[in-house]
């Protein structure tokens, strides 16, 4: 289902027949008589009397052909209750199969800045569902038709929201795609696919990571058939060379766990293991699509994490691009290897203003906190504070969890400079953080964002069905937005 919005000035009255009016949280629908006849007015009011008003949306079915919601708009509403609710409505255009409706945003007035241009987002962003395979779905076209002369959204308002969405699905699309079509082969093809959209991409495949010294990110793909690779997306937005922010995903494209073998049971979701590096990709496309004016640069590394005659050993030690040594006591603790070496290679080359790491790190996080809020490790209050704010924002909630060097004990290793997992027991999440954390050298200001729990959903959200979720695109967009342009 793909949703169409056209605005009109106008639409004759006797043409529509489903009709999206407004109103305060009051439901004071007075005013309405302006927009329907004066015995629709009477119908509705008189229900209004012995309606549930602590619904979201009221509806009313006039007659067979026309039906009518209202909805009130309170006077408190953030930007995400806007949304949630344009996601609520979407619920009642699934579920009714009807296509074309009126939204008129004359219907209300409040001194809410944008808040049609929310609500139309939301509803955007619920609308979202990955049917490529589906062979036998059909293609249906709903038509929003936006009448009305006040609280439209201006021109430059609807190209936010639109690269913002346009992100947000690039990052669904990708976590979306089984394994054996998003490899890292295609999957780094795929990434060279948006310069066209004004990105400098730049792909490192096994030769030159192998050139660069990066062996912690190469032992994981060694035992793939699969290439591996470290591809970098640069947007610069500012004619001055400032230092960049810089967004790091992890992207492992299947994840078996390795020797250290996965259950069966757990194994049918790792598609999903590089949904961090797709939330860099949906931001650096959101970012370039409105001509954002920073300057930021997306780094992933690419690998599947397979068995076979060449694949890493548990008791391998390999030595990463930052120079450290690492014993690699378990196969499955993966990603935090990728990761490894990419922190460093960041720090390195681009001496961002700060990193921000995304990745399906640790089944520990959802232990912890479940699918309502990801996990976030950082040397840096400052920039804990301001992504925190801008998750509570966009309802994309982060939760600060513990870093400390009495943890560093639990990762020390006896014949190497650290071990890739804490066998000793307990604190997962907060020991493959203090793992990555090592990769900082130069006290960049630094956040690890641990995402396990909200990547993927089996049941859907209030802005997402079940499946992908694009968290993060929104979050960080936010972040940008707020501080750093």
């Amino acid at each position: 289902m793909s949703i169409k919005i056209s605005f009109k000035k106008t639409i004759a009255l006797n043409l529509i027949k489903n009709y999206v009016l407004f109103c305060d949280e009051n439901f004071n629908v007075n005013h309405l008589r302006n927009y329907l006849s004066k015995s629709e007015t009477s119908y509705i009011s008189g229900l209004i009397k012995t309606s549930d008003l602590k619904k979201k949306l009221l509806v009313f079915k006039i007659n067979s052909k026309k039906t009518i919601f209202i909805i009130p708009i309170k006077k408190n509403f953030l930007s995400s209750d806007l949304e949630n609710l344009g996601g609520e409505f979407h619920k009642y255009i699934n579920y009714e199969r009807k296509h074309d409706y009126v939204i008129n945003s004359d219907s209300v007035k409040t001194k809410i800045k944008n808040f049609l241009g929310y609500f139309l987002h939301g509803l955007k962003l619920k609308s979202y569902k990955f049917k490529k395979y589906k062979t036998k779905e059909k293609k249906t076209t709903i038509n929003l038709n936006v009448i009305g002369k006040i609280n439209i959204p201006t021109n430059y308002e609807q190209q936010k929201f639109k690269a913002l969405e346009e992100g947000t699905f690039f990052t669904r699309d990708l976590v979306s795609e089984p394994g054996n079509i998003l490899h890292p082969d295609e999957y780094a093809k795929r990434l060279k696919s948006l310069k066209r959209y004004g990105l400098k991409i730049n792909v490192y495949d096994d030769k030159k990571l192998k050139k660069l010294g990066m062996n912690a990110l190469l032992g994981v793909g060694q035992g793939s058939v699969r290439g591996s690779y470290l591809v970098t997306m640069e947007w610069n937005g500012l004619r001055k060379k400032s230092k960049p922010l810089a967004f790091v995903g992890k992207g492992v494209c299947f994840d078996t766990g390795g020797y250290s073998l996965k259950p069966a049971k757990f194994m049918e979701d790792m598609t999903y293991d590089m949904a961090g590096s797709a939330t860099v990709a949906g931001l650096m496309k959101n970012l370039a699509l409105r001509k954002a004016k920073i300057n930021a640069v997306g780094i992933v590394g690419l690998v599947e994490n397979m068995v076979s005659g060449n694949a890493q050993r548990p008791g391998d030690i390999v030595k990463s691009y930052s120079g450290k040594t690492i014993e690699i006591l378990n196969t499955d603790a993966e990603g935090r290897l990728v990761l490894a070496d990419a922190l460093t290679f960041t720090e390195k080359k681009y001496n961002p203003k700060f990193i921000v790491d995304l990745a399906t790190l640790t089944g520990a996080i959802i232990v912890s906190l479940g699918s309502e809020y990801a996990g976030l490790f950082s040397n840096s209050d400052d920039l804990s504070k301001k992504l925190i704010h801008a998750g509570k924002k966009v309802e994309e909630k982060l939760w600060r969890m513990p870093l400390h060097k009495n943890y560093d004990k639990l990762i020390n290793s006896k014949n190497a400079d650290m071990q890739n997992i804490n066998y000793v027991g307990g604190a997962g999440s907060t020991t493959a953080a203090q793992f990555l954390q090592r990769f900082i050298l130069n006290k960049t200001p630094w956040a690890h964002l641990d995402i396990a729990g909200m990547a993927f959903s089996k049941y859907g959200g209030a802005l997402n069905s079940e499946g992908a979720t694009g968290y993060g695109v929104r979050l960080l967009n936010q972040l940008i937005e707020d501080h750093y342009e």
